[in-house]
């Protein structure tokens, strides 16, 4: 579990992030939602460790990441694992190169024991025998699923995914989402995911979080996601007239 309580974070003056608190508890799917400039990046950020919070408090299963020691710190690093945006794939490296880059470089892992799990990922991901090609001989979608089987190889505790679904078909964008969702279900990590899509936050959002101007003004599942009452979250919501259907007819 990742509990974060009144973080706060601001950049030249402007508040970004302003006393967000919540749980994202290991074996669900936890989105963050809102519109561009809401700050969700951030609090990310904040949370991964790349910012450090003006104030507030951030633990991971019980252990206090923002004044941890530099042990502490490199231990709880070890156990995040990172789906960026677009797959963020080295080029110069081939599909088994780029999953077990984390295991080169920080673990002292035997050889036959990083193929073995890099082999694992790759089955887990349903890219078996893509091992030699390149990531550009391969469709966006095999990237992403790349890039997870790199998040997960070093057998993360924690899983970060920022927009996984961008630049991608719906077709696609169903197989990621649902791929995501049974790795954590499976392997009861905690996985906190950015987007704008909701697709998926229809399709996997046990617990969703929205940001605007810098406060959660929500916190649900996709269940009560249509009915939140939070007029910013229904303009959000149902700007796609697809979801304006759905609710009609919920």
């Amino acid at each position: 579990m990742i509990e974060i309580s009144n973080i706060c974070k601001s950049f030249d003056g402007k508040t970004v992030i302003n006393n967000i608190s919540s749980k994202f508890e290991p074996g669900k799917t936890n989105l963050i939602i809102g519109a561009s400039g809401s700050g969700k990046s951030v609090l990310i950020k904040n949370i991964v460790g790349l910012f450090r919070p003006d104030s507030g408090d951030i633990s991971y299963n019980g252990r206090d990441f923002i004044n941890a020691d530099n042990d502490t710190k490199t231990e709880i690093r070890r156990e995040i694992g990172m789906l960026f945006q677009g797959g963020a794939l080295f080029d110069s490296m081939n599909v088994e190169q780029n999953v077990r880059f984390p295991l080169d470089v920080l673990t002292k892992m035997p050889e036959d024991e990083k193929m073995d799990r890099v082999n694992f990922c790759l089955k887990r991901v349903k890219l078996e025998n893509t091992n030699k090609r390149m990531p550009s001989e391969i469709s966006g979608g095999m990237q992403k699923r790349v890039g997870i089987a790199r998040a997960i190889v070093n057998n993360s505790k924690y899983l970060f995914c920022d927009e996984p679904n961008s630049g991608l078909d719906p077709q696609t964008s169903i197989q990621i989402d649902r791929l995501l969702q049974e790795i954590t279900d499976e392997s009861q990590i905690t996985t906190i995911i950015v987007t704008h899509d909701m697709n998926s936050v229809m399709e996997i959002g046990e617990y969703v979080m929205f940001i605007c101007n810098s406060y959660k003004l929500w916190e649900g599942n996709n269940q009560d996601i249509i009915h939140s009452g939070v007029q910013e979250l229904d303009d959000f919501v149902f700007a796609n007239n697809m979801m304006r259907r759905f609710r009609e007819l919920s």
